[in-house]
């Protein structure tokens, strides 16, 4: 899809009527746009070209709202794998919505989507400021979480009978498909409800938004994992750190990582195929040169050479080979068949990172997230996740943020940065 092509129309369940409840403060008004491209030359030749260059809504409070928040009842919902800033996203929906607008009646759906069908048995849980203090500081998520597509038609029928005219879904992928699915529903029934995607993915790969939260939490965290497979490595002759961090189809915690400090000297990632001999060549070389190195590696990269089951997740996502295993045998076969001694460390912090709370950083980006999704629902808006881009909060269209993956530019600015820092060959195929 070309840029100027790009459709960032969100929709609107119809005329905002109320007044929004607080006196003072600055409101977003509905006019107030971000350009989603940043290059002059591009902006230039579209308006050469008679395009409108394509633009984002600015996120924030609306001086008139759609639902009156005195009859308003609102629900959340987590859905798959764990991620730092899940508790803060709750706490800070709960809290806005409670404080800001006065909505007295906020349901905590547990175990994702599970929780909005009556088959599963999952009770609701009422959420008010009260419930949800302090859960800021303790990782994962008081609602819990699942994986995998529910029936649109079920949850609607739950939604219906507890009257909840707002629905905030905190998720990545495939969980704002599922919104999507609620969201497009209702609209086929006329019933206004609006759904609010909260991106969550701790891999930082969901298109056209700049980052999402606890991303910052993992790049941080997994730097420990890299200043100790580093230490391991220099402490031992021919020594090797080898690491594995999250990153299915998108190395940017990988990427982050090394560019965090210069101990890592090599980076393998999904985006860039690698082949086993070209790469084991390349370490070697390393050693004879240095006498040690330390390789970082995203979960999804190398999955070419891995044997794979075939099996599916319950999101339908494909089961990847063990990459980390994987690689750490064949380092130790092939410097074993060519009688050159080595000590190898091998480090999977995934499940202890994706876990844990989020730094005072992603805390306060979550605090506005949750905020600005609070206001987006409020307005009448529906079918959107909140991003952020260019450093501002911003509305985009589920179906643009679902559209494609977001991925590591091979031949970008950011691998380019990567591959100075390691020194590790462009191509090891």
């Amino acid at each position: 899809m070309e840029n100027s092509d790009l459709d960032f129309t969100i929709e609107r369940l119809g005329e905002c009527r109320f007044s929004f409840p607080q006196q003072g403060g600055r409101f977003t008004d509905d006019g107030e746009r971000i350009l989603y491209d940043t290059q002059v030359d591009v902006i230039r030749r579209m308006f050469r070209e008679g395009k409108e260059p394509p633009s984002m809504e600015v996120a924030g409070p609306r001086e008139k709202i759609f639902f009156d928040p005195s009859s308003l009842a609102c629900g959340i919902v987590t859905c798959g794998g764990l991620c730092p800033g899940l508790n803060d996203v709750i706490r800070a929906v709960v809290l806005s919505l409670s404080h800001h607008y006065g909505v007295k009646k906020i349901y905590g759906f547990r175990y994702g989507y599970e929780g909005l069908v009556q088959k599963y048995g999952h009770n609701p849980v009422d959420l008010t400021p009260e419930t949800v203090s302090g859960i800021n500081k303790a990782g994962g998520t008081i609602l819990g979480s699942s994986r995998g597509p529910q029936d649109p038609v079920e949850i609607l029928k739950t939604l219906e009978d507890l009257r909840i005219g707002i629905l905030f879904a905190v998720g990545g992928d495939g969980t704002l498909r599922g919104a999507q699915k609620i969201a497009q529903e209702a609209a086929r029934r006329g019933q206004k409800i609006s759904v609010i995607g909260i991106p969550k993915t701790i891999d930082n790969d969901i298109s056209y938004i700049q980052t999402t939260f606890g991303f910052e939490t993992a790049v941080s965290e997994a730097r420990r994992a890299t200043y100790a497979a580093h230490s391991e490595a220099r402490g031992a002759r021919n020594g090797i750190g080898l690491v594995k961090l999250m990153g299915r189809d998108s190395g940017f915690i990988a990427a982050f990582s090394v560019l965090v400090g210069s101990e890592v000297n090599f980076c393998l990632v999904p985006e860039v195929p690698f082949g086993l001999e070209g790469f084991l060549q390349a370490l070697r070389k390393r050693l004879e040169q240095k006498a040690h190195a330390v390789i970082v590696l995203a979960e999804g990269a190398g999955q070419d050479l891995t044997a794979q089951t075939g099996e599916c997740d319950c999101s339908g996502n494909i089961k990847y080979g063990d990459i980390g295993i994987f690689l750490r045998d064949n380092i130790r076969d092939y410097f074993k068949g060519i009688g050159m001694e080595i000590n190898l460390k091998y480090i999977d912090p995934s499940y202890m990172i994706r876990s844990l709370p989020a730094n005072p950083h992603d805390s306060a980006f979550c605090l506005v997230l949750g905020q600005c999704a609070v206001h987006a629902g409020m307005s009448g808006r529906t079918n959107m996740v909140v991003g952020f881009w260019n450093h501002l909060f911003t509305h985009v269209p589920i179906s643009l943020a679902v559209s494609k993956r977001k991925r590591i530019d091979p031949e970008g600015e950011l691998w380019n940065s990567v591959v100075a820092s390691t020194g590790q060959p462009r191509n090891m195929r």
